[in-house]
């Protein structure tokens, strides 16, 4: 088309229609390119998509490897925020069953002298059977290997019938809650005597 020219106001610019269209509404064929806009064949959307393309492949890599750290991140605190959680916990049940070691010995010696009879016999097993609930332990027997980071030697004696130090008699049972130690039991300890060397 060519181009309109304005009505006597020569100082604006004349205005231009190109007809970009690639099929005549007419003829119905197909129109050769018009040098005029060759310039800007398909205003460069053709050539730009490869790079468009590897641009957006580029960022969605970006985004999958920053999601993916975020996600192990949060993985490792909640992790580690469960595992504090468990420690804080068995802390505690283990302060507040430290403090009940010294009812739990009362209950044996009422126990081991008949005391333990009625109303307090009912209370006595109710406390035991919660606090086992609880997974206190109580440790230490006659004849059992001592182990001084488990037992408290109070009384020490020699012999050639043992060939290392064993634990002879439980003067107070220890108790564990897991693998924390509570309270050590207090043994008497029958070492090897130098004889026997």
């Amino acid at each position: 088309m060519s181009p309109r020219t304005g009505d006597g106001q020569g100082d604006r610019p004349p205005i231009v229609i190109h007809d970009r269209r690639r099929i005549d509404p007419v003829t119905l064929q197909p129109r050769q390119p018009d040098p005029d806009t060759e310039e800007h064949p398909g205003r460069g959307t053709v050539l730009e998509q490869p790079d468009a393309a590897a641009k957006l492949e580029k960022q969605l890599a970006e985004r999958t490897a920053d999601l993916q750290r975020i996600k192990a991140e949060y993985d490792n605190y909640r992790k580690r925020n469960q595992r504090e959680r468990a420690q804080l916990r068995e802390a505690t049940v283990a302060e507040v069953l430290a403090g009940l070691v010294p009812v739990l010995d009362d209950l044996d010696r009422a126990r081991e002298h008949g005391e333990l009879t009625g109303p307090l016999q009912a209370v006595a097993t109710t406390l035991t059977s919660h606090l086992t609930g609880l997974g206190i332990e109580s440790f230490g027997t006659p004849g059992e290997p001592f182990d001084p980071t488990r037992h408290e030697a109070v009384a020490h004696q020699e012999s050639p019938d043992v060939d290392q130090p064993t634990c002879m008699q439980i003067v107070r049972p220890g108790y564990r809650l897991g693998q924390r130690l509570l309270r050590p039991a207090q043994v008497t300890v029958i070492a090897p005597s130098p004889a026997a060397d």
